[in-house]
């Protein structure tokens, strides 16, 4: 197990490849876990489904319209609308 497992941190390319994994390993896959944790290298399979779960809970923070829309900025730097 790499010590990136046992922190708990994820890097950007282990996410990618988890939502990579998550779009070819559906929940009727057998082994779906297993193959998910294959996918992204150096995660167990308690870890991936835990990192699902957490995943799960922001999106239904997000869909319940508890996480505010983001204050963009234009190119110019300026706030957008003022």
């Amino acid at each position: 197990m790499s010590s990136n497992s046992m922190s708990g941190s994820w890097t950007a390319k282990q996410n990618k490849d988890f939502e990579r994994a998550l779009a070819v390993y559906d929940k009727d896959t057998p082994d779906r876990w297993y193959n998910v944790a294959k996918a992204v290298g150096g995660k167990t399979v308690e870890e991936v489904k835990k990192h699902y779960e957490l995943l799960l809970e922001d999106v239904r923070h997000i869909e319940s319209g508890r996480v505010p829309f983001p204050d963009y900025w234009t190119v110019t730097g300026n706030r957008q609308g003022k």
